[in-house]
């Protein structure tokens, strides 16, 4: 049986500015690379990139896990991380596909979704976006209040040039009543731009209310949080969600798993990212090439939230 050895080296990406999400403000992305090497001095990476608030396992149960594995690895070792600790399965499982398999660098031919800043920076951001060839942009709602929000959205729709195309994400932060409210506006201001759709209006655990949503509106609606992992996935298609799946799969589980479900389901599938670095990106990139609807934007347009050369990606 062969056996190979695995290093890991944690890192920390500070953001210029923290981030402000509907769960706080996120200053620092933390992750582990792994470089794993067979007896012939071959050699694959991977990347573990948690995102806990999210629905991954945190930064120290990846450490722990990965401390405490034996010095030497198996194949067994690599591909039998358990499920609670998705994150280590995309990294284990990429760090195995790039030793076995040497993938090619992947060429990106898909369209790339910018990711605006919350409130009213976004009226002026989206202009130098713009000017770079971006013509998807997101923009998140449900942090600030939301009769503001609304009112920043109406001007928005107004200032974006014809043929923008804008999506919006709450993060789950809405409630049923105001879910209705924003969708209503949203069918409201279709003439003026394209709104793509809603991503993630109510907690995951209202999953029966957002399928109710998606009968009443015009405005598309998308799953995020709710299908972080794997398992949350095929849960949500077997429960008969056939509207857009937004996924995340740096934080999904194994890349072989999550590319065998997308090919016997297909699915209105948006890829995007978790700020990873190149390494995770390069992954990402390949499955989102393979298996995201080539007639939507990818989640990866974030570079100018960014430091440092690390492609660092939207959520």
């Amino acid at each position: 049986m062969k056996h190979y050895s695995c290093q890991y080296h944690p890192y920390q990406h500070p953001f210029p500015q923290p981030l402000l999400t509907r769960y706080g403000l996120w200053s620092v992305r933390q992750g582990l690379i792994l470089t794993l090497t067979d007896d012939l001095g071959n050699v694959g990476q991977g990347e573990i990139a948690p995102l806990a608030w999210f629905g991954s396992e945190t930064w120290a149960q990846a450490w722990d896990y990965c401390q405490q594995l034996p010095p030497r690895l198996t194949a067994t070792d690599l591909l039998t991380v358990p499920d609670h600790l998705p994150a280590c399965q995309f990294g284990f499982g990429c760090a195995w596909a790039t030793l076995t398999q040497n993938p090619k660098q992947t060429s990106l031919t898909l369209p790339i979704c910018a990711l605006l800043p919350t409130g009213s920076p976004a009226l002026s951001a989206y202009a130098a976006l713009w000017q770079q060839g971006y013509r998807t942009f997101k923009w998140k709602i449900g942090v600030d209040d939301p009769e503001t929000e609304r009112k920043l959205l109406q001007e928005l729709t107004m200032a974006l040039p014809a043929g923008a195309t804008l999506r919006l994400d709450a993060n789950g932060g809405l409630t049923y009543e105001s879910a209705c409210e924003w969708l209503d506006l949203c069918d409201q201001l279709l003439a003026q731009v394209r709104i793509e759709y809603l991503e993630q209006p109510l907690p995951p655990d209202q999953f029966t209310a957002m399928l109710k949503l998606t009968q009443h509106f015009q405005t598309a609606l998308a799953l995020d949080e709710s299908v972080a992992t794997l398992g949350q996935l095929q849960a949500c298609y077997q429960q008969g969600w056939r509207g857009v799946f937004v996924i995340k799969p740096a934080i999904c589980g194994y890349p072989d798993q999550l590319r065998e479900f997308c090919r016997i389901h297909p699915l209105d599938a948006v890829f995007s990212s978790v700020f990873e670095s190149e390494i995770g990106r390069q992954a990402c990139l390949q499955l989102a090439t393979e298996l995201s609807n080539p007639q939507r934007a990818i989640g990866f347009g974030v570079d100018h939230f960014c430091s440092n050369h690390q492609s660092l990606n939207s959520l």
